[in-house]
Formats: C-alpha cells, structure tokens, sequence
C-alpha cells in the first residue's frame, strides 16, 4: 500500500515526453477519485540542480537520511511534477520524515499559489 512521504521508483517521464528514466520519487499526495493516482516529484543526486530556498536537501547526516534508502545526497526537485499510477511504481526504497514531507508541500502550495516571485 501507497503512502504519502515514501519514496518508490518508478519510470519518470522527461518534460519533453521524449521517454522516461528509472528514478526514485517522493509522493506527495494521492490524487482524489481513488483511481491509485499519485502527484510525485523526482528525486536526484545531482545537487548542484537544486533550487535555492525552494527544492529540500536531504544529506547523511540528516535525522531522516537512513529512513529514505536513498545511497547519496539528494534533492527532491519539487518543480519536478507528475501525476504517475500507483502500478507504475516498482517498489518502495524508504520514506521522508513528516516534517520534510510538509515542507515541501507547503512550498509547492506556495509556488502554485503566488508564483516564483514569492520564493
């Protein structure tokens, strides 16, 4: 069963649509209707894409690091949106703790809600 905040992998499709990646991504929340839909964002290890005061580091020594499965550093890449089918997922590696899990919703509702200007 699915829940927010884990972290499952799942074929990630390219913002082209050209093809996907297999990756790791954070659910956010299961969309209503009940049809398994998901809104997740991508997670990677390339740091260096993040962006400043929007997307949420997670590193090593962080209380929830271990929980995540995740091998490296990552970014959750919250600008990295899709809507994905619970099917779709391969399986689930770990999950975030629920203040990292809040933070990012609260600064995905705030970029939808006012803007990039805001960040």
């Amino acid at each position: 069963m699915r829940e927010a905040g884990q972290i499952a992998l799942t074929p990630f499709p390219y913002t082209d649509l050209s093809g996907s990646k297999l990756r790791p991504v954070l659910l956010l929340q299961e969309a209503p209707g009940g049809r398994g839909d998901w809104l997740v964002c991508m997670v990677s290890s390339r740091l260096h894409q993040a962006v400043e005061h929007f997307d949420e580091l997670v590193f090593p020594e962080d209380d929830d690091f271990v929980a995540t499965g995740l091998k490296a550093p990552s970014v959750f890449r919250l600008s990295r949106l899709a809507v994905l089918h619970a099917g779709l997922m391969l399986g689930s590696i770990g999950c975030v703790g629920k203040g990292r899990l809040g933070r990012a919703r609260e600064r995905i509702a705030h970029w939808i809600t006012w803007g990039e200007s805001s960040l």
